[in-house]
This record gives structure tokens, sequence and C-alpha cells, in this order.
């Protein structure tokens, strides 16, 4: 706006201006429409990995699992024998063939196929009382991170170095504490993502909502202090050339008020050390956010969907459909979204 605002004058160059910025607005939005490739599934989907431009893979609640090969033309969908009423709240594909899932509540239970889903083999069962898994996020093939709930006042945290093979717990007195009432959100599979050099970084909600890395926890301006409230989902870019080079967009809000706007984005620009709320937030909760390049960016929610193109600051509702899960291709630019029942692609008009 800087650039259009130098040099006015009057009150009427202003408005001209603010009506020449709205236009632009509206013509992006415009631009961006969220293309519907399957509906009617009788699942809650929060699981999605898009492998590249053709192949990706959802999963969901009622042991649903979708694999499409052909850019989201045509789907197939598969239930894992033996696992038809566990909910899969994460996905990480990472060809055609393979990909493991992960189903949440006790017992905790995470399934690893090397067939496109015709078969699975049992890789991790945890039986503790209360158990809770809430993510998984991988830094290649090879290693990969399993975030859950709380136990014992404890982030529970499991590693696999071996694609998924074998997961081993991290030792109790090395996992972040968690406060009273502070948990994490399985909406997305998004509130753990990966740094350099092996190290990742989580969100949480609740009674407190933090992020966490190296350090001491941080304080997250973000909605808390019920159990509806908090961080849902972190999205990461890396400047690379700067000191503390990493750059954060949080999303998240109340999940039982999802239009409000207030409370539901905090971005970082200097690694995570200090924090501010957008000038334009997302239009309501949102659970789940991705960089699709340097600076645009979109988020959604079950009140809809936002894109922003300046790295999180001002944001445009392009779609007051809801969606839980969007995810860019890890080899590509495809955009993909789910959520109750539905998958769908970002195209650009």
């Amino acid at each position: 706006m800087a650039i259009f605002m130098h040099g006015l004058r009057t009150f009427s160059d202003m408005k001209a201006c603010l009506f020449f910025a709205f236009i632009l607005a509206s013509v992006f939005s415009q631009a961006q429409q969220i293309e519907i490739l399957s509906s009617g599934n009788k699942t809650s989907i929060r699981g999605l990995s898009v492998v590249n431009d053709r192949v990706a893979w959802v999963s969901g609640s009622r042991g649903m699992v979708g694999r499409t090969n052909d850019s989201g033309r045509t789907w197939k969908w598969m239930q894992p024998k033996g696992f038809e009423a566990r909910d899969f709240r994460d996905i990480e594909a990472f060809d055609a063939v393979t990909a493991i899932i992960m189903a949440v509540d006790t017992p905790a239970i995470i399934l690893r196929t090397v067939d496109g889903g015709e078969h699975w083999n049992k890789v991790y069962e945890n039986k503790t009382p209360g158990m809770f898994l809430d993510a998984m996020e991988f830094w290649n093939q090879q290693s990969g991170i399993v975030l859950g709930d709380p136990i014992d006042g404890k982030f529970f945290i499991a590693r696999t170095f071996d694609e998924g093979r074998t997961w081993h717990e991290t030792s109790f007195d090395k996992r972040p504490a968690a406060g009273s009432g502070e948990a994490c959100f399985a909406s997305s599979g998004t509130n753990v993502r990966r740094l350099n050099l092996g190290e990742a970084c989580f969100i949480s909600g609740g009674k407190r909502a933090r992020f966490f890395s190296k350090g001491a926890p941080v304080q997250l301006p973000i909605l808390q202090g019920h159990s509806s409230q908090g961080a849902n989902s972190i999205a990461i870019r890396d400047d690379k050339k700067r000191k503390n080079s990493l750059y954060y967009v949080v999303v998240g809000g109340d999940f039982l008020h999802d239009t409000v706007s207030s409370g539901n984005c905090a971005i970082s620009s200097d690694g995570g050390l200090t924090w501010k709320q957008p000038a334009v937030a997302p239009h309501g909760y949102r659970s789940c956010v991705e960089f699709m390049d340097k600076n645009k960016i979109i988020t959604c929610g079950t009140s809809g969907v936002d894109i922003s193109t300046d790295g999180g600051d001002h944001w445009t509702l392009i779609s007051k459909e809801g969606f839980h899960v969007c995810r860019r291709a890890k080899d590509g630019k495809a955009v993909f979204l789910a959520g109750n029942g539905r998958v769908a692609r970002l195209i650009n008009k």
C-alpha cells in the first residue's frame, strides 16, 4: 500500500487508492478457486500428503485411506483390514506405493504399506492409558517424528530412522513438559514441523498456546484458555541468508466458534523469538497453514479458505467451503485440500 499512497494529496486521492486496492483484492480472490475432486465419502479427512502434482494420499475416520495417481481425477479408496473403526488423523506418503498412517487414540497405532495400500503392516502400537497421537513429520524418507498429547505431564515423542519400519520412544526425561490443560490438536497433521539438522518444532493449545523449539517455550498471541482454543498448525519458511532465518506462521483459534477472526494467527520473522498478529487475519478458525512459495500462503478451516500473498500479514477469503487440511506437493506446485468426505484442489483461473 505504501507504493500507492506515496504522493497522495487529497482525501479523494486516498479514497481512489483504497478503492483500487479493494479491486485488486477482489480480482485476486476471483482468480483462486477450489475445485472439488471427490465428495460423498462418509469420513472426516484430516491426513493429507501430496507427493507430487499427480500423486496424493488422504486418511481419515472410519479407517478410510484414499490415493490418486492422476492429479485427483480418480481415487482408490481402501480400509486397512482390522482397522475399519480407527481414525487415521495423519498420513505421510513417499510415492504411489509407500505410505504411513497414524491412528490417534488408545491404542495408538502406526501402519505402513509398500504396495499402494493392498496390505498394511503394523509397525507401532502403544496401549498406555490416555495415549493420543497428534501428528507425524518426516525430514526425508528415512527419518521421521511422531508427536502425542502429554503423558504424566510431558508431551509424547517417538522417532524413526528406517523409513518408518520401527519407532523408538524418546526417554521421558528428554520430553518437553506441558502445562496444566495444555495439549496438541490432531486437526491436520501440521502442528509439528521439521527444522534443519534433524530438529523439529511444535505448537500447543488448550489452557496455553505455546511454540516449542530449542530453549524455553514461547507464548503465542493465539486464543487460549479453553480446550477448544489454541494453535493448530505451523508453517515454516527458511530465508537461509539471514540470522534467525526461520520465518513462522501459526494458525488456530477456537473450533467451537469457527467464524471468530481474532487471535487465530501469529507470525514470527526472527526464528520464533517474538511473535505478532497479522494486520488482516484469516476469516475464522483455521486448522492448517501451508507455504505455496516464498510469500504466498494458504490456510483453511471449517469456515473457509484464505490466501495471503505477503507472508501472512494480510489474508483474503477465497472460499467459505470448510476443509481441515491443505498441503502443497513435495515435488511440484499442486495444492490439495481435504475435509469432511471431500478432497479438492486449488486452481488458478
